[in-house]
């Protein structure tokens, strides 16, 4: 955990915590920043402690204020190849990209799926007009959703809008709403869910909710990278079954609306990884959509707002809910 600020030339990351790598901390308080990115930072001496570079395998200390130069977050070069694959654009100008993003695409290439992704139709609609802070694999990309996820994702054009973006996300300003359907009837018209999230002991495909970020696993593992996870919700429409909600993001984890919902009791429907194995309506994936997207325009400090409507798959769940419910 850190605080996070910035001037014009540098920003600052105060350390909360003993024992990071200071790559694997710089890393995980920048979003969007790969530990490459942040080795690369560390051995060009971009980061200072105390006035003085300090090495990528330094450990962190409580009350550390780490200096980062922007001019250092430089781009790599991506050997990752464009496509022309439709995109949805909501938003577009100089600095930033915002994309609709489809159910079923998959936002940057990794094993499994080395292309046909988001940030190969990004890298041939923007050309070398992508940040590079997110590494070779990911540029540009801010923040990401699921696979399976629909709706709104910002891009960035260029480093300082990526920064700018990054601060908000830390800060907790850059507002993200999202639409879902759960099993069962939530007890409570609104309520947040303020439960650390980390790696699945055994599972590593799952994320796994745990008592508090510095406890051991349900299952006794030891596991450093749970983080603070608070996600806020509230009731849009009760149907015999199920539940369609808001849930709007304090924070931005993985999973972490699949994985709160699932500790509530109340997992996405069509969720097979955090819920019913069974799939229920024959959905192909959660049924979950990033909605609503605002944030401070990181060149003309105008507030964005922007707005995705619901894909067709999920207005038609709601109109057989509705039918059902009558």
């Amino acid at each position: 955990m850190s605080c996070c600020a910035n001037t014009a030339l540098k920003m600052t990351l105060t350390c909360n915590a003993d024992g990071d790598r200071a790559d694997v901390f710089i890393a995980k308080n920048i979003p969007g920043l790969s530990r490459n990115a942040a080795q690369r930072l560390l051995d060009t001496g971009f980061v200072t402690l105390c006035d003085k570079p300090i090495h990528k395998n330094h450990k962190t200390s409580r009350g550390e204020v780490y200096i980062i130069r922007q001019d250092g977050l430089l781009p790599e070069v991506s050997v990752i190849s464009g496509q022309n694959i439709e995109l949805d654009i909501v938003y577009e100008d100089s600095d930033i990209i915002v994309i609709n993003k489809p159910r079923g695409m998959v936002v940057h290439p990794a094993p499994g799926h080395p292309d046909g992704t988001l940030v190969n139709a990004l890298i041939y609609h923007c050309g070398d007009s992508l940040s590079g802070i997110g590494g070779v694999a990911r540029p540009g990309i801010v923040h990401r959703i699921d696979k399976d996820t629909s709706g709104l994702l910002i891009a960035a054009k260029n480093d300082k809008a990526h920064l700018s973006l990054s601060l908000q996300l830390q800060s907790k300003t850059l507002l993200r709403v999202y639409n879902a359907v759960v099993h069962g009837n939530l007890k409570n018209d609104s309520g947040t869910v303020d439960a650390p999230i980390g790696r699945h002991p055994t599972d590593r495909k799952k994320q796994a909710v745990y008592k508090s970020p510095l406890a051991n696993d349900p299952m006794g593992y030891s596991n450093k990278r749970v983080r603070r996870a608070v996600t806020h919700y509230t009731v849009v429409g009760r149907y015999i079954k199920y539940t369609h909600i808001l849930c709007r993001l304090e924070t931005g984890r993985t999973h972490q609306i699949r994985a709160h919902m699932a500790h509530l009791g109340h997992p996405l429907l069509g969720d097979t990884v955090y819920g019913r194995k069974k799939n229920d309506m024959r959905l192909d994936g959660q049924c979950l959509h990033a909605g609503r997207l605002k944030f401070i325009h990181p060149a003309t400090n105008d507030e964005i707002e922007l707005t995705a409507a619901l894909p067709e798959y999920f207005a038609d769940i709601l109109s057989k809910l509705e039918k059902e419910s009558f």
